[in-house]
């Protein structure tokens, strides 16, 4: 039998170099071609598998998903993936018996390492998505930017109060998909984003708008959920009012304590990782200038026995997880900086780090640059935390 790997190298796929949503429509149609969803996807799948293979696409039926993460043989239910980013909603979902009937995301980087890891490329930009176009589902799942709603709180419905925002786009796909439930994510910051006022926008266009019953949201921080990192998101889950659920409670942090050298690499971590001298000591100095301001964002050194901060965007700049190490592979250690002992050399995390601190498991791969990798951790989800909330929420609706 073919693989999925067969069918990518048969059509060339290059996700950063496709121009139009075939290879979305096609991969898409490859995960549902034998259910009634496929009619979402088709029409384009047949177009874009003749035109780059001159076959027909009866051909695909059959293959194996050779994919880190294929999708599971008896699902219980189904849900889409907005924002998706690198597939964090994804892994949790899947954990749980959840089959993924459509994914979104606009970054062509993270498209690439979300279709090595799923075999499906998602579709671009969720603007210029179609509502009616998105398959039925069960869950909708979206961790979403955050952004201020210029007219908020004048009661005039979603239309007006939240046009021009990406809440907009999942509010106008809820609302012509009626899905049983949805479980949004964002930065803690928006309990109090534009004096508050954009909360309580989306918790009325929720609610009363699109009639779902909505429990108090709730801030999680991942530590509390097995990854050794201090990282809060506000938690907003929904519930179709005819399903007559009208409670919900939030998982409780996990009796385990984790610490960063639960995860830390166990192999010589390579020299690009290491600050230089000259850097170290720039790092010291910019702490030192802005300690009595309170507006420097200095460095942290993390101990094995401690929880790092959260984890950021661009992690080769901003250096607030520092680590002390000395497993140097091909390296001339570099000078000592005065009053560190002779071992205490500075990196920062590696990749594979930020993985594990946001709770990828290992046989996630990262096949991108170490600079799009730390992006696409930094902008990812905490998987552990999605679970532990998702599974109480399909408890409600399955």
């Amino acid at each position: 039998m073919q693989t999925y790997s067969d069918i990518k190298k048969k059509l060339n796929l290059n996700v950063l170099k496709e121009k139009d949503e075939g290879a979305a429509y096609f991969t898409h149609f490859l995960y549902n071609q034998k259910s009634n969803l496929s009619k979402y996807f088709k029409e384009e799948a047949e177009l874009f598998w003749e035109n780059k293979t001159q076959e027909k696409i009866s051909k695909t039926l059959n293959f194996k998903q050779d994919v880190p993460f294929p999708e599971p043989k008896n699902p219980k239910f189904t849900f889409i993936d907005l924002f998706a980013g690198v597939g964090g909603f994804r892994i949790a979902m899947q954990n749980l018996g959840g089959k993924c009937v459509f994914s979104s995301e606009i970054d062509k980087f993270a498209k690439k390492t979300y279709e090595h890891n799923f075999g499906e490329v998602p579709f671009g930009d969720i603007t210029k998505i179609n509502e009616k176009k998105v398959p039925e589902h069960d869950v909708l799942c979206a961790g979403f930017p955050c952004q201020a709603f210029s007219i908020a709180g004048k009661r005039k419905g979603f239309k007006d109060e939240t046009r021009g925002t990406l809440f907009y786009d999942i509010a106008r796909i809820i609302k012509e998909k009626q899905p049983k439930a949805f479980f949004l994510e964002n930065v803690k910051g928006l309990t109090n984003h534009d004096k508050g006022r954009t909360l309580k926008t989306i918790l009325k266009v929720l609610r009363d708008d699109l009639n779902y019953f909505v429990p108090d949201p709730k801030v999680m921080n991942a530590k509390d959920f097995g990854v050794p990192q201090k990282r809060e998101r506000i938690f907003i889950i929904g519930f179709r009012k005819d399903l007559g659920i009208e409670n919900f409670e939030y998982p409780k942090p996990l009796k385990k304590k984790v610490v960063f050298a639960d995860i830390k690499e166990n192999n010589e971590v390579s020299v690009k990782y290491y600050l230089s001298d000259t850097y170290k000591k720039s790092l010291i100095e910019h702490k030192k200038r802005h300690a009595d301001k309170g507006n420097g964002f200095g460095y942290e050194i993390i101990k094995d026995n401690e929880c790092a901060n959260a984890v950021v965007v661009g992690g080769m700049g901003r250096e607030r997880n520092i680590v002390i190490d000395c497993r140097l592979k091909d390296f001339t250690p570099i000078t000592k900086i005065k009053g560190h002992v002779n071992k205490d050399y500075w990196r920062r995390m590696t990749p594979r780090e930020y993985a594990r601190l946001q709770g990828f498991p290992d046989n996630y791969d990262i096949p991108v640059s170490d600079a799009q990798a730390f992006k696409q951790f930094g902008n990812s989800v905490a998987v552990p935390a999605i679970q532990a909330t998702a599974e109480k929420l399909i408890e409600k609706i399955t």
